[in-house]
């Protein structure tokens, strides 16, 4: 037990409740105003820019998983020359999309398709159906 607490204990014999007022103070979490972290944003935020300056800081670096690109598979695209929303030019309807061509599905149409990356399994089923595929610049 460090000196002040050896003190204070000697200090305050017979004063029963050694200088924290009524029985019930001292007694449980409700002293502290809450367990652990409670209260750090609000009653005991003058403590944490005291004691804990760096308490809710983000330090170092977050490495990039991986960038968004939209992405449309065959299916959709297959589903619109159907409905008739793509553009037709030399016989073969033609479609450009700033994104990535997944595989999933069928193509029953020569699509011209341009984008600016495709899957491996997308550009085989589309030139199977005799279509092409370009960069889109």
């Amino acid at each position: 037990m460090p000196r002040r607490q050896a003190k204070r204990k000697v200090k305050m014999r017979g004063s029963r409740f050694h200088g924290f007022g009524n029985v019930k103070n001292k007694r449980g979490s409700g002293c502290r105003g809450g367990v652990g972290n409670a209260g750090l944003h609000k009653h005991k935020f003058s403590w944490v820019t005291r004691y804990d300056p760096d308490y809710g800081r983000v330090m170092g670096f977050v490495p990039r998983t991986g960038v968004d690109v939209p992405c449309i598979n065959i299916y959709e695209i297959n589903a619109m020359a159907e409905m008739g929303k793509l553009q037709s030019s030399g016989g073969k309807m033609s479609f450009e999309f700033k994104g990535k061509i997944l595989g999933s599905g069928e193509v029953r149409h020569p699509i011209t398709l341009k984008a600016l990356s495709w899957s491996k399994i997308a550009e085989k089923k589309i030139k199977a159906a005799g279509g092409d595929l370009s960069k889109l610049e």
